[in-house]
């Protein structure tokens, strides 16, 4: 009975995860990488390829290798192969993973507080393991990161994927039940158990499989096995305690020795020594890093309360997003913005961006929902004029609501492509997105399913839409370059 409940969440999970077109590129990143890492013959191009496929971890790979670690290896190292050759594959595979992890959960993380919050404890929980392996082997200190990352990917996912769960557990977390058996009430299975089945799924190394799982490893790897799973513990429950709320600094201090002398014997390291270096690093973080922004976020108290407001506040608040990002940012970027935005100010149950292509063609270039990925490449009109609803769009000025999509003669209006695709749509609404003097750039759908309560957009609803819309098409008027 417990793996049937398994099953079914996890099923719900991967499904949730596709149709919000993060797991697949994910997935294959992740795959990627570890191919790389594990063929001798293919290793090193493709592992060139993945990081060179990313500025930011071109970057972090460069100044790791011209370090003063590898000051022996003569410095002045310019090219990732180069970097490759002296760091070793291992390290920089691990790296890698640990990254493109994280920078997931960037990029899709919904703008919820709590959300944001989680993955800079996640954030912390690596660096606290970083600082721990630093003066070691570097291979084994990399395993340690990345282990401790993948410890917390398990709620990360409830988090972003499973927000309505994620509440209910938050809740009986606060009524002084454990993550886990919180976890364990509302979905049947724990955050560890969702962490490892996503480690399995992405195919990460068999290490780092082991490491997040209860089992006992394989003889010749118990030692490896157990020291990593003493890093992972110890570095989550340290950066839990630092973020604790509302904890005076003896009550912090005296739970970190808890924690410290449960674990370092297993890390062959003095409890007050352990103790010293999380407090050092948290006020590192505490001027410049993932603790200050905790701080800052958790005073933000108008972010925090965000989720009571009205539609129209939350739509607002997106569009104050929006206007917070500089107008040479990608459009990409403001587009999955905006899409989410309208995704969660109005609990759509689908929505997508529709970008003209050239001159004469609009098709779907983001989307949320069921159903979406799979007809995202019939999802394209021609911007010729149709008597539907979709050319009326891009002629107005403002957005258009069709409160009954079952109407018979509001069927008629419908194009042939859409009705193949969505025939469970109860109401939708039609954003166009253009200046004044342009022809519209894009259109933005959201709709609400048969399958849930009915409901009108209001007149401040719909003000605020558009001007969502309306700071959307600025990001179009300084781009020429294709969506993708």
């Amino acid at each position: 009975m417990v793996q049937m409940v398994k099953a079914v969440v996890l099923d719900r999970l991967w499904a949730r995860m596709n149709e919000r077109g993060d797991f697949p590129m994910l997935s294959q990143s992740l795959r990627t990488t570890v191919a790389a890492m594990s063929n001798d013959e293919y290793d090193i191009n493709a592992l060139v390829q993945v990081v060179l496929s990313d500025f930011a971890l071109t970057q972090k790979v460069l100044r790791l290798a011209n370090s003063a670690m590898y000051i022996a290896f003569g410095g002045n190292i310019t090219t990732v192969t180069r970097a490759l050759m002296v760091l070793g594959m291992d390290a920089v595979g691990h790296l890698v993973v640990g990254l493109k992890i994280v920078d997931h959960f960037h990029h899709s993380a919904p703008r919820r507080i709590d959300a944001k919050l989680e993955l800079n404890r996640t954030m912390l929980s690596g660096c606290v393991a970083r600082r721990l392996t630093e003066h070691g082997d570097m291979r084994a200190g990399e395993e340690a990161v990345v282990c401790t990352l993948m410890r917390q990917v398990g709620k990360l996912l409830v988090v972003f994927y499973f927000e309505a769960e994620w509440d209910r557990i938050r809740l009986a977390c606060e009524r002084g039940a454990s993550e886990n058996d919180a976890c364990t009430e509302v979905l049947g299975v724990t955050f560890d158990e969702l962490g490892h089945e996503a480690a399995v799924r992405w195919r990460l190394p068999t290490t780092i499989c082991e490491v997040m799982s209860d089992e006992e490893p394989p003889a010749g790897d118990a030692r490896q096995t157990h020291w990593l799973r003493a890093i992972t513990n110890y570095s989550s429950d340290i950066a839990q305690v630092l973020t604790a709320p509302g904890l005076a600094d003896e009550a912090r201090e005296a739970r970190m020795t808890e924690v410290a002398n449960q674990y370092c014997r297993t890390l062959g390291t003095e409890a007050d020594v352990l103790v010293q270096m999380s407090l050092a690093i948290a006020q590192e973080e505490a001027e410049d890093g993932v603790m200050r922004e905790i701080l800052e976020l958790r005073a933000d108290a108008d972010a925090i309360a965000r989720a009571a407001m009205p539609p129209e506040a939350r739509i607002a608040a997106g569009v104050n997003d929006l206007r917070a990002l500089p107008a040479d940012s990608p459009v990409s970027a403001a587009l999955t913005l905006a899409n989410e935005t309208v995704l969660a100010g109005l609990g759509f149950a689908r929505t997508i961006v529709f970008v003209r292509v050239g001159t004469n063609v609009f098709e779907a270039q983001r989307g949320f929902g069921p159903g979406v990925a799979e007809a995202a490449s019939t999802l394209r009109f021609s911007a010729a004029f149709q008597p539907d609803v979709f050319h009326l769009a891009i002629a107005n000025s403002v957005g258009i609501f069709i409160e009954n999509a079952r109407d018979p003669k509001m069927i008629t209006r419908l194009p042939d492509w859409y009705r193949a695709a969505f025939d469970d749509t109860r109401a939708f609404v039609l954003l166009p997105v253009a200046t004044p003097e342009e022809q519209p750039f894009a259109l933005l759908y959201g709709d609400w399913l048969t399958t849930q309560e009915q409901r009108r957009i209001s007149p401040t609803e719909m003000n605020a839409l558009n001007a969502l819309a309306a700071e959307l098409a600025r990001f179009f008027a300084h781009s020429s370059a294709d969506v993708v």
